[in-house]
Formats: C-alpha cells, structure tokens, sequence
C-alpha cells in the first residue's frame, strides 16, 4: 500500500518506536505484572475484610471495563480500585489513577449499578500498595 504525503520527509530513527508508547504498557501484560496485581487484590481483599468491609464481588466485568473489588462498609457500596507498585519509580501507585482512569471506573460503576441496584450510598475508594 502506498504512503502519500510527507513526500521528502526523512524516514523514521530504526532505534525509536514508531508510535509513543507509554513506560507502564510494555509491562503491564507481563505474567509477572499480572501475577503481582491478583497478589494485590488478594491482599487488599483481606484487608477490606479484616476492616469490617463484606466483598460483594471481586473483578465485576462490565462494558466499560473491570472493577477490582465492589464491597459493602456498612451500606455504602464501595468500587475499590487496587494498585500495585513494585518501586516507587514511577511515583506511588495510587497516582496511576488518573482522571482518565477514574471516568473508566465511573461508567463501569454505573453499569454494574444498572444490573445490581443500591439503594444506599455509594464511594470509589483506591488501595495502593507500593
């Protein structure tokens, strides 16, 4: 298939990625990266439960993506949102929710409300585990 346009312009650097990619991507699907992060929710799912909360559902899957943990604290349904970090090289591991990713958890959060009705309150918590 032909390229047009950029007619003269040089040819990409062979030792640079076409494309920008993000340092977290090229790790994110690691078996060890995947590994660490069910550890984490593991990990956060006792600690909710030893703090009184009562797991309702861990990775609720809806169309707009996965919620780590829904749980009860009292009658407040709370999407719990776990990060995990190996080092602190990136920054603490709650600073990777980022408003993109919280509008994500948002719409999955309303989703699952859709087919699961609350009638109390509900919060968006993050465990960070750096």
């Amino acid at each position: 298939m032909a390229r047009s346009g950029g007619g003269g312009a040089e040819p990409p650097d062979p030792g640079r990625p076409a494309t920008p990619v993000s340092p977290h991507r090229e790790f994110r699907d690691q078996p060890h990266n995947r590994a660490r992060g069910a550890s984490a929710e593991a990990d956060a799912r006792r600690w909710l439960e030893r703090h009184g909360y009562v797991v309702v559902v861990a990775n609720a899957v809806t169309k707009a993506g996965e919620i780590d943990l829904v749980a009860l604290d009292g009658d407040t349904l709370c999407f719990v949102e776990v990060k995990a970090r190996a080092g602190l090289a990136f920054g603490p591991a709650i600073a990777a929710v980022d408003a993109r990713k919280q509008h994500r958890l948002a719409r999955a959060a309303a989703l699952w409300l859709a087919h699961h009705p609350h009638d109390g309150p509900c919060r968006f918590d993050v465990l960070g585990l750096d």
